[in-house]
């Protein structure tokens, strides 16, 4: 998202606009908004208290909204530029090239001699793998991302997100200060456990890498706050560090952005929206409703980020397929 700068560790007092309600769900992350319609255009205060609940819930929930796909387009360009990515799926639409359908990641393992069970499987292998900001391993992580429901099951399929700015408030203070000034490789694929054999989906992998060095503590660019930058999907290792204490550091530092206080839970529906800052949150994606049988479909417009800077004020650098800017 794009806007000025706040002072540093807060974010401005939101205005308030008749009839529309911000109401959070959770103590640390998440709050509902009411009263908006975001199939009609918006007013510039109505996007205002959008922008700031965004920044200080992390994550905030619009239900029962009528969004096609251009208007999803429409809304999500109020707070940015949104990604178009180089390719996607078959299921994301035509004539849309700024909507990705999740349910494009069912056709990956197919592409790659894999029923896509499997190729779940090899890539969460642990409990906390399946935790991640999006695009994290890139120089430039999008800033923020705005996803629907067009259908969900009846239960199960429910997204949870981690506020990555309360976890690292809620370090110890020798332990903040001990993570400020360390760095960590963030690469795609890193961690797939391969199949026995030729295992055409690593050989893509290794022929498409894409990896930069991330502060693992990094200044949020509009509120200041110092945000814990981890994740357990992208992150390879943190630099400078022997492989078995970093593998310790960061056993340590993910459980502590996925303990229960510092996250929100959401039941999707059909017409719900959850937009979320991609700089301060890692989210999980349901693993609860493939065996159900019913169709969760899904689409996401992801807004344009900026290189990340840590408390040093040094920025990420790029290690191998990333440029800023450049999808």
């Amino acid at each position: 998202m794009t806007t000025h700068r706040a002072t540093a560790g807060r974010t401005e007092r939101p205005e308030q606009v008749a009839g529309v309600e911000v109401k959070p769900v959770a103590g640390h992350i998440g709050a509902e908004i009411t009263g908006v319609d975001l199939a009609e255009p918006l007013v510039p205060a109505v996007v205002a208290l959008v922008r700031q609940a965004v920044l200080r819930w992390k994550v905030v929930f619009f239900r029962g909204q009528r969004l096609d796909h251009a208007g999803h387009v429409a809304f999500a360009r109020r707070f940015g530029e949104p990604v178009v990515l180089g390719r996607r799926g078959g299921a994301s639409p035509a004539g849309f090239p700024e909507v990705e359908t999740t349910a494009d990641r069912l056709e990956l393992g197919g592409r790659f001699g894999m029923e896509h069970e499997e190729w779940l499987q090899r890539r969460r292998h642990t409990l906390l793998r399946g935790w991640h900001c999006d695009h994290g391993a890139r120089i430039d992580p999008p800033a923020a991302t705005v996803l629907r429901a067009e259908t969900v099951p009846p239960y199960g399929g429910d997204t949870t997100w981690a506020n990555l700015a309360a976890a690292y408030a809620g370090l110890s203070a020798p332990v903040r200060a001990f993570v400020d000034g360390l760095r960590a490789e963030h690469r795609l694929g890193v961690g797939y456990q391969p199949r026995p054999g030729d295992d055409a989906y690593l050989r893509h992998l290794l022929d498409h890498q894409v990896a930069s060095v991330h502060p693992l503590v990094r200044v949020h660019p509009e509120t200041g706050e110092r945000v814990l930058f981890v994740n357990g999907y992208y992150l390879e290792q943190i630099v400078d560090v022997s492989r078995p204490e970093s593998a310790a550091l960061l056993e340590m530092l993910l459980e502590q952005v996925v303990r229960p206080e510092y996250t929100v839970r959401f039941r999707w529906e059909p017409g719900s929206v959850a937009f979320w800052d991609n700089r301060a949150t890692v989210h999980l994606a349901p693993s609860d409703n493939a065996h159900l049988g019913r169709p969760r479909i899904m689409h996401r417009v992801m807004l344009a980020g900026d290189v990340p800077v840590g408390v040093d004020g040094r920025p990420s650098e790029a290690v191998t397929g990333t440029v800023p800017g450049r999808w």
